[in-house]
């Protein structure tokens, strides 16, 4: 009787129950290409949909309305970092680095409008974006590996927790935004991400927010990621520093008209030919 109880609770169970993917080792696989189905990259936070900044790109240059991922009201700003991410709305076209095609940074990667691949192994995770082919690696396993120096998507250590992929993400560049509605953070970000296989096809995606700095107090968003089922299914090319050069660098050019103006928000300018650096 005890045996048949015992055997009813495991078939019961959730993990029991999932039909997911293993590696050898007997942990979960999360190879494969995921995407978020959500509107977090237009805002975190819940918010309408509104007119875009340019009206010659009418319905499809429009704000999209977002159910927001923060888990537990709004997004606990220090006093003085809520007046800078006003400041940040209110100019978020020339000043979210992601229109720059500078890279997104963890969290933001993973749910940005455009897939992503996780190749696993015991010792590393390596995961590709497709937004300007940007890419990480998680250092399985190796708490005391400390990253040399700081970069755009950060410096990943990851460990697991049972069945969750658990991953440090810390020393990003100070300059990535959480999303287009001017949500930031600053060089004390550290971000702890929990990924969950709740089935063969779905993530269940964590991301713990730490920062002094910018917030009273951790926080922490929550999304689902789905697995992308085409037969087909690969990451595109999406280089989009071409798309961005003349954004960017065009009033260097030679053509340039005298009273142009670099753009804003960049994280450095490079100085026009005659100019004080």
């Amino acid at each position: 009787m005890r045996t048949l109880l015992c055997s009813l609770v495991l078939l019961l169970s959730p993990l029991a129950t999932a039909d997911i993917p293993r590696m050898a080792d007997g942990k979960p696989d999360f190879s494969g290409i995921w995407q978020t189905m959500n509107n977090a990259n237009w805002n975190i936070e819940p918010q309408s949909a509104d007119h875009g900044p340019d009206h010659r790109f009418g319905a499809i240059g429009a704000l999209r309305p977002s159910l927001g991922v923060v888990q537990g009201g709004p997004l606990p700003y220090t006093e003085e970092a809520l007046a800078q991410r006003e400041a940040n709305r209110k100019d978020w076209l020339a000043l979210d680095p992601v229109v720059k095609c500078f890279m997104p940074g963890v969290p933001r990667a993973n749910y940005l409008p455009f897939p992503f691949q996780i190749v696993q192994s015991s010792d590393h995770i390596a995961m590709a974006y497709e937004f300007a082919s940007a890419m990480r690696i998680v250092y399985m396993d190796r708490p005391d590996f400390e990253a040399p120096v700081d970069a755009w998507m950060g410096h990943s250590r990851g460990h697991w927790e049972d069945d969750t992929l658990v991953i440090r993400v810390t020393d990003q560049m100070p300059y990535t935004w959480f999303d287009h509605a001017g949500n930031f953070h600053s060089d004390e970000l550290e971000v702890i991400e929990r990924y969950t296989l709740e089935s063969a096809n779905l993530i269940r995606y964590e991301a713990e927010i730490h920062d002094g700095k910018t917030f009273t107090r951790p926080w922490t968003m929550q999304m689902p990621l789905y697995r992308r089922m085409e037969e087909n299914a690969q990451l595109l090319e999406f280089k989009c520093v071409e798309f961005a050069e003349e954004l960017i660098y065009g009033y260097l050019s030679r053509d340039a008209d005298p009273d142009v103006e670099p753009p804003r928000g960049m994280p450095f300018t490079v100085p026009a030919p005659g100019t004080d650096p």
